[in-house]
């Protein structure tokens, strides 16, 4: 859920969790210092050698009475501003907002710019035409303006006197950062030739726009920008124009004004992709193709879109165009994984809860051969619990199938027991009763669940191999891995499925000898287990390779526009690719049916795959290859969608990090703040209730999106912060 969808808490439970953090008692009220809410309760900053200066400016965000010390009426406060729909800059105007008046004034917001990490690198002008055109100043220049305004001066004690409010800040805030990058290229030409060096464009694009990039793109900047004369003679076809834009390899303004713009609008250019490819995340567009997709949008230009496929091709070499399979002679195209390595995700994705956590892995590349066994492991136990939960479900439609298929027409009318699955569904109910619809559950539970969680298993490891480090899959490799899944499973579901058949059935005849399982293995023996297991192939390897390609395709479709499935979309997207599944592959269904079940006096008999398929053609036409189909259909389509519904949603509850591939759409994203540890947003602390399940996340939100990176370590640890990271 996002902020602006999170419910308050309660009073009581708020009430709790204070006081099971306030650390002080005054006049009979307790209250929590800047530690007890920023360190102990929100988990930041949780280093020995913290810096507490940057501490108590967070906690200044809940303190509004600023008097270091955080009361119940604050914190709850505060928990309701987290569940406002414009909370990410409502958050970073109380902290601007030193004084707790409603306003931010030229001390305030100085003094809080002071302290960021940026303008410790890259100084910030607090006396700029920026700052003066914001805030205001008295001319010395004019005298009587000076007489006019001296009461303000002596109230403000300051030049700038103008107050900002909210709405005003915002745009402040919006401003403040593409005029310090303006400021920064300053800086670097101060002749004023309109142009820097490679090294200083990613000085500045590293320092200034830092919450704007991922580790691809940091290590790329040089490259990029010094790209000119080395790419035209490249395999890539990427009509770049570097001449106009780049002198020798030094970066001109307008590119460095275009690279940061790009940046910035990475998330538009998101949506115009989308709109290009019609919402698909997978296919492949050009440089023109996405150029017409963005006519209607004035803020990317052109000189963006090139810097753009330059920047990708830049990420992805070499052999980039080996990778998307096309020929470096033609036109470069890219897909969404690719804007995604560009742009950072943001905080606002989607907090699932998780029951459980574990990292196996640090990096993919420490996969061992151990850690892809207990990776094939958890998946199978999963697996094997959603196969069960399905089969279970479903199983009543299952026996209607069954006996329908099983049913003789043509020389035999006077057999025909059931007009339809409906019929069949009601005779069950009133000669067996409703336990009758769960005949043979016993050991089809005992089967399906290693039966379904080999399927799911072998389909996953399979599509692995055949998955790209971007997580695209080719068709082709899509309908293999289904299809081995399904040989697999094979297995496990012959000797099950000819027991679960023969129990089904026998409860046709009224006063028939009754059967048990055991009985059924001891009479057919090891052997006479696979028998129809021809047919099993070919409706199992067929259903498979169908069923995991449309559900990959229909689940894609379904999720929302930054890519998560909700349980809804996943349970649908598993019961609408079980229609087709089901449906085309009933003629090798029927057949196998006849193979297993045991005919009686009188009934055709089959020898084998080709033999069933003669004589029931011959005997009964070719309309007896689909009966069932309906319950079929009516049977698998919901059974898979319980199971693949089931299945992923665990891997969601009890995740585990193999360093793999994930399931897509499931996957909480990581926030890309650096407050004192890389924040996880998708697992919020228990205490973290109401609006404070979107804290963390907001703060984190504050240097993802604005860039105000407060300092981790105190002066004393300077060096050692430095040496380990900001967590980003």
């Amino acid at each position: 859920q996002t902020p602006s969808l999170l419910k308050r808490a309660s009073t009581d439970k708020l009430r709790e969790v204070f006081q099971k953090y306030a650390s002080i008692q005054k006049d009979g009220e307790q209250y929590m210092t800047s530690e007890d809410f920023v360190r102990k309760f929100l988990g930041l900053f949780t280093e020995a050698a913290f810096n507490d200066e940057s501490v108590r400016l967070l906690a200044g965000i809940a303190d509004t009475s600023k008097d270091g010390l955080i009361s119940f009426s604050e914190f709850q406060a505060f928990e309701g501003l987290l569940c406002a729909p414009d909370a990410l800059y409502r958050t970073a105007f109380q902290l601007f907002d030193r004084q707790g008046n409603g306003n931010v004034s030229y001390a305030d917001f100085a003094d809080v710019v002071q302290k960021t990490e940026l303008h410790s690198k890259i100084p910030f002008s607090l006396d700029g035409t920026f700052i003066k055109r914001y805030f205001g100043e008295v001319s010395p220049a004019n005298f009587n303006q000076k007489l006019n305004c001296l009461l303000n001066i002596f109230v403000h004690l300051k030049k700038k006197q103008r107050l900002i409010n909210y709405a005003e800040f915002t745009q402040l805030l919006h401003d403040f950062h593409e005029e310090h990058a303006m400021e920064a290229f300053r800086s670097k030409d101060p002749a004023g030739t309109g142009f820097i060096s490679p090294l200083d464009f990613q000085d500045i694009i590293v320092k200034v726009k830092r919450h704007l990039l991922t580790a691809d793109v940091k290590d790329n900047l040089v490259a990029v920008s010094s790209l000119r004369s080395s790419l035209n003679r490249s395999l890539y076809v990427i009509d770049l124009h570097c001449g106009q834009v780049t002198e020798g390899h030094r970066v001109s303004f307008p590119y460095f004004i275009a690279f940061t713009s790009l940046l910035n609008n990475m998330e538009l250019i998101k949506q115009i992709y989308l709109h290009a490819t019609k919402g698909s995340r997978t296919d492949l567009v050009t440089k023109n193709e996405l150029l017409y997709a963005a006519q209607t949008m004035s803020q990317i230009t052109p000189l963006e879109i090139d810097i753009l496929f330059q920047l990708t091709g830049a990420v992805n070499q070499p052999g980039w165009w080996k990778r998307k399979k096309i020929s470096p002679s033609r036109q470069v195209r890219i897909d969404y994984s690719d804007l995604s390595n560009i742009a950072p995700e943001h905080y606002t994705k989607h907090i699932t809860h998780r029951l459980a956590e574990i990292k196996a892995v640090d990096s993919p590349s420490d996969r061992s051969a151990l850690i892809q066994v207990l990776e094939a492991t958890y998946r199978f136990t999963l697996a094997s619990f959603a196969g069960a939960t399905g089969a279970t479900v479903v199983y009543p439609i299952d026996l209607v199938k069954t006996r329908m298929q099983n049913q003789r027409t043509g020389s035999m009318i006077g057999e025909i027991a059931y007009r339809n699955s409906w019929d069949c569904f009601k005779k069950v109910i009133r000669h067996e009763g409703v336990l009758g619809l769960y005949r043979g559950l016993l050991p089809q539970l005992m089967g399906v669940a290693p039966e379904k969680a080999i399927k799911l298993t072998v389909n996953d490891f399979v599509r692995d191999k055949f998955t790209d480090k971007r997580s695209n899959i080719p068709v082709w490799g899509e309908i293999i891995a289904g299809g081995c899944g399904g040989a697999a499973q094979v297995i496990f579901t012959n000797p099950l499925e000819i027991v679960k058949i023969r129990l089904q059935v026998a409860g046709e005849i009224a006063g028939g000898s009754k059967i048990s399982a055991l009985s059924v293995v001891r009479e057919l023996g090891f052997f006479g287990l696979y028998k129809g297991a021809k047919a099993c192939l070919l409706r199992d390897v067929n259903f498979s390779a169908i069923y995991f390609p449309t559900y990959a395709h229909i689940k894609g479709a379904l999720a929302d526009k930054d890519g998560y499935n909700s349980p809804v979309s996943l349970l649908a997207a598993g019961a609408i690719a079980g229609i087709p599944a089901a449906a085309l592959v009933t003629p090798a269904d029927v057949i196998k049916t006849r193979l297993q079940v045991a005919a009686r006096q009188g009934q055709t008999t089959y020898t084998g795959l080709w033999d069933a398929t003669k004589k029931i053609m011959a005997e009964e036409g070719p309309r007896a290859f689909w009966k069932g189909t309906a319950a079929r259909v009516c049977r698998s389509s919901p059974q898979f969608g319980v199971t693949l519904f089931t299945y992923e949603l665990l891997q969601r509850l009890f995740y585990v990090d193999f360093g793999g591939n994930q399931p897509k759409g499931s996957l909480s994203v990581k926030s890309v703040g650096s407050l004192g540890n890389t924040v996880d947003v998708a697992q919020p602390r228990v205490d973290h209730i109401g609006g404070y399940n979107a804290a963390v996340p907001l703060l984190a939100g504050i240097e993802s999106k604005f860039g105000l990176y407060l300092p981790r370590f105190g002066r004393g640890a300077a060096a050692a912060g430095t040496t380990s990271g900001s967590g980003t």
